[in-house]
Parts: C-alpha cells; structure tokens; sequence
C-alpha cells in the first residue's frame, strides 16, 4: 500500500475534524490571470528524460563527422524525405511524419539541479546557490512548474489533478532535484507525484478509494458532519481557513469522482495493449500516461527512469542500445499511435526532452574502459506533436557536430511559454512571489514554427 506524494489521506478526511490533503499555499501569494487566449490544447504530455539524453545519437546524428564526434551508431531514413535520426529507433522514425523535431535548443546551466528547474519551470533559480549540489535542491523558493502554475490560475473541483507525474520523484540519494513543484505557491498546487512502478502487478494507488462500507452518499453525509462542526470550532487554533476550506473540498471530489480512480487501474487493459507498449516500467507509464490523458488531466509529466538514467558518462552506446533507445521507441511509439487513432492527439500537446544533451566529443571518464558523453547544454534536441503542431519538419539547425545552434536557438523559457499558450493562458497571467515581485508566466516566445511551418 502507498500513497502518491503529496496526495491526500483518506483516512484523515474520513475522521471527523481531521484534514484531507497535505500542504497550504504561503498566504502571501497571489495570481493574476488577467483574459483567456484561445486554447489549442486540453492536456500536455511531458515525456522527461531525465540526465540529459544524447542529441548526436536521437535526434540530430551527424554521420558525416569524424568518429570522435559521430559515435557508434549509424544514422537511418525516416517518415520525413532528407532526415535522418539515429539507427535504434526504427518505430519513431516511421513515425517522425507526426513529429516536429527542434534541434536547436539551448540555455546555460550545465548541472542537472539547476537545469531540472530551468527546463520544468523556464526559470533559473530564483535565489543564488553555492557551489555544492546541496545547495541546489528543491526548495519552496523555487518557481512553481508549469502544471503548478496552471493550477494555481485555474484550480480545478472536480476530482481531477491539475498535474499528474508518474512514476517517480527525481531524487539522488539526499538530493531532490528542483523544478517538481509548486515552489513558493505551496504544497496545495503541487503536481500529484506517483512513486510506483506501474509494471508492477501490485501497482495501485490506495488514496483513491474508499474504505470498505463507505459508500458515497456516507462520506458526503460525514463531509456535512465535519463542516456543522468546523463552524463552531476552531481548526488548529487558527480558524478555518480559506485554504483549509478547499484543501477538503478537494479532498472529497478526489474521493467522490472515479474517473482519476479508473485511469489508474491500468490492469484493466488487455494483455495486447499492454505487450504493444513494453512489459517495462517506462512502457507501463506511456500507458498510464494515455489513461490520465484520457480521463481529462491537463498535465502529465511521464519520466523514462530515474536522476541518472540518461546521463551516459559510460558506457553511452551501449546504454542506449541494449535498453533505452528501444523502450523509448516501443512506449512512445505505441503512445502516438493510441492518441491519433483515438483523435486524442488533436487536442493533446506531446513533447519529449531532457534538461540538456551530450557533449559533441566522445570522453571518457578516468578510470572508466566504456566511453561516454558529458553535460552539453548549448545545443540538445527535442520532440512536439500534437495539438496544432505541424508534424513532418524540423525546426532549427546546429552546426557540424551538434554544438551549437547555426539557427535561431529556442530556450526552455520559450517552451513553457509555448506550453502555457496551448493551454490557453492569458498572456498577462502572473504571479507574485513571496516578496511580492509580479512574475508573468510568458517569459520567452512562443515557439510559432511549431505550428506554421519552418525550413529545416
């Protein structure tokens, strides 16, 4: 039995006087939304390869480089007449006619902490850190996430997560990598964290059911018990709050709603489906990752591994050949092919990346027989499908080895702006950190040749 982080407590809502969900946003915050643009999106798919995943041999090989910049790999013809990508995922490139690919990607933090929080926030940190790792995990004066952010703007009451990220929490031994939540608008607007592996037969998520014999209509009576009695007593000694107010009516639409409930209970799929995807953890969680899409979250975050699954120092080729690059292609390519015939990829923005690439030099570490690549950030690739995107293209072009951008470069700024716009989010929405600064939400440009066509 287990609980996603930072998800409500059955138990604790079912007690009278007892609060549901964990966490209350700093009083001093405060949002402005300002009008609503024209949304093209329902929901964002975030596919997260955490570590840094290696441009040079995804999405941007260069086979006509020397050996010490083109690596092991072959490139191979693709769904698009003149692009190539790299030699292990076959699946993906007969599909790259639903993708745009941008190559030109690029910002300035280089360590895997700082780069988490600018590539899921569009942000650098806001306050300056010290030299050591320590110093750079996740804190409540972070700026809040893109799903955290959406829900602080636009909360939702019925049943369903703004955010949803399955299925782990990036953490490094004692370190939590920045960027996950909802920073300095509190716990309240955190994304649903699931920490479980969805390939599991035991996988369930207990939080979203309801104790034997307690049906509906018993917890709403109950809810009214509890409410009679928060009028006349004092919770914790402060009052009812505002926040607690809606941290229980969160809690009992949670509770209430079962679509959330059915979006997890990824068993009942049929063996096929589940086989097409990959027996894995990272096919289970595109899978999970449709269902939640289906059930009307607006944001899923799905990570393929854990802080260092793609941070190949060693061994790059042979990590990615014999595991990761074919259970990307399988899960992903499943996925687009579920969301298209299902018309769900119209209205669903799917985006694949890591928070920075590989260094165009193959290294290798001291003391390490296997080669590798290291952190390159001003360079590195990414994928967009769906939801208005124009699929069949590439948008931006790097130099001869994949360091730099010989096109314009497009930040992490501009795809979280790109992100909100799909969403439909006022371009004057912002918010107000704890020092009371107003923050917009569009800090960059919309990535528009997503949507109206570029030239490779």
């Amino acid at each position: 039995m287990f609980t996603p982080r930072f998800a409500i407590d059955r138990r604790q809502l079912l007690q009278v006087g007892a609060a549901g969900v964990i966490g209350v946003a700093l009083p001093a915050v405060r949002a402005h939304a300002g009008g609503t643009s024209s949304a093209r999106a329902k929901s964002v798919l975030l596919v997260h390869l955490s570590g840094g995943p290696s441009q040079l041999e995804m999405w941007d090989p260069k086979p006509d480089a020397p050996a010490e910049i083109r690596g092991e790999f072959a490139a191979i013809d693709t769904a698009i007449s003149g692009v190539q990508i790299g030699e292990h995922m076959p699946r993906l490139a007969q599909q790259l006619s639903r993708w745009s690919i941008i190559r030109t990607l690029s910002h300035g933090e280089h360590n895997h902490l700082l780069a988490t929080h600018v590539a899921l926030t569009g942000r650098a940190t806001p306050i300056p850190r010290g030299g050591s790792d320590l110093d750079r995990v996740e804190s409540r004066y972070d700026f809040p996430n893109f799903a955290a952010a959406l829900d602080y703007l636009n909360p939702r009451r019925d049943g369903i997560p703004t955010g949803v990220s399955v299925p782990n929490y990036f953490i490094e031994g004692p370190l939590t990598w920045p960027g996950q939540h909802a920073g300095f608008l509190g716990a309240k607007h955190d994304p649903w964290q699931i920490n479980h592996d969805p390939n599991d037969a035991k996988f369930k998520i207990d939080s979203l059911s309801l104790q034997p014999g307690v049906t509906n209509d018993r917890l709403v009576s109950r809810r009214g018990l509890l409410e009679h009695l928060n009028q006349n007593t004092a919770v914790q000694g402060q009052g009812r709050t505002t926040a607690y107010v809606e941290q229980q009516d969160l809690a009992l639409s949670l509770l209430t709603s079962d679509r959330v409930a059915k979006a997890f209970q990824i068993e009942k799929e049929d063996a096929a489906t589940r086989d097409r995807y990959g027996r894995n953890k990272f096919g289970q969680s595109m899978l999970l990752a449709r269902r939640l899409v289906q059930a009307g979250v607006p944001v899923v975050q799905a990570a393929m591994g854990i802080v260092q699954t793609w941070d190949t120092h060693v061994d790059n080729w042979g990590r990615l050949k014999n595991t990761l690059l074919p259970q990307l292609d399988t899960g992903l390519a499943a996925l687009m092919d579920d969301l298209s015939s299902s018309g769900l990829l119209e209205q669903t923005l799917v985006i694949v990346m890591g928070e920075f690439g590989r260094t165009p030099k193959v290294s290798h570490l001291a003391g390490e027989k296997l080669p590798g690549r290291d952190h390159w950030a001003h360079t590195y690739s990414a994928l967009f499908a769906g939801a208005g995107v124009r699929g069949g293209q590439v948008v931006g072009q790097s130099d001869a080895s994949a360091a730099y951008p010989v096109t314009r470069a497009w930040s992490p700024a501009d795809v979280c702006t790109t992100i909100f716009d799909s969403l439909g989010v006022s371009r004057e929405a912002f918010v107000f950190d704890p020092l009371g600064r107003p923050n917009h939400l569009y800090n960059g440009d919309v990535i528009t040749p997503l949507f109206t066509g570029a030239v490779s």
